[in-house]
């Protein structure tokens, strides 16, 4: 009997295998699917609050997943990375991520770490950066996104968004929620990032 992770995963799965990018198709294709689950205690989160309308503002093909994540919020593993004392109590109130597999997510896969990030309306993710090379995709639109030493510019749902490792990187939210697909490959899975601007650009 499928469990609602097997749920998720398929749905997460799915939302990846219709992306039109070759990066995202080559990443797809190289992950082993058929991976062990592990047994997680759910933790909540009050970004959590957020849901119910990032499910409403998804793009069409991202509800399925959205829409499923917002009704099984409650028997998920939410995580933070960070805490008051990097960004302050606004940002740990509105920031938050679903690990849906990696070394410490719903399923087991010690290659690439992949889930969702949560940020609430009008949230500044300052510039940070990390070993591992990531992929994003904005489940909704909106959002301003930065990359090196460029400016911000809004990125739509169902873009693909890269940063190669160590380049520096910086979002902001607007008046609605951002929910946003990532994928971690080729460096320390859950290694926290380094704040400020000193990757590379």
């Amino acid at each position: 009997m499928p469990t609602i992770f097997d749920e998720l995963l398929e749905r997460f799965h799915a939302y990846l295998a219709g992306v039109d990018s070759d990066l995202v198709a080559d990443e797809v294709a190289r992950i082993g699917w058929n991976m062990q689950a592990r047994a997680l205690e759910t933790r909540p989160l009050g970004c959590l609050g957020h849901l119910d309308r990032i499910a409403e503002l998804a793009a069409t093909d991202a509800k399925p997943l959205a829409q499923f994540v917002a009704d099984h919020r409650g028997a998920l593993r939410w995580g933070q990375t960070y805490t008051a004392g990097d960004f302050g109590q606004g940002f740990v109130d509105n920031y938050g991520w679903l690990e849906v597999f990696g070394t410490r997510g719903h399923f087991v896969n010690d290659e690439v770490a992949a889930g969702l990030l949560i940020l609430g309306p009008d949230i500044v993710y300052p510039d940070h950066h990390h070993i591992a090379e990531e992929i994003y995709i904005p489940l909704t639109g909106g959002t301003e996104w930065r990359m090196g030493e460029g400016g911000f510019h809004v990125r739509d749902a169902g873009e693909v968004i890269h940063h190669p490792s160590n380049v520096n990187h910086a979002m902001r939210t607007g008046k609605e929620p951002l929910m946003a697909l990532y994928l971690w490959r080729g460096g320390p899975l859950a290694q926290k990032s380094t704040i400020g601007s000193g990757g590379r650009n």
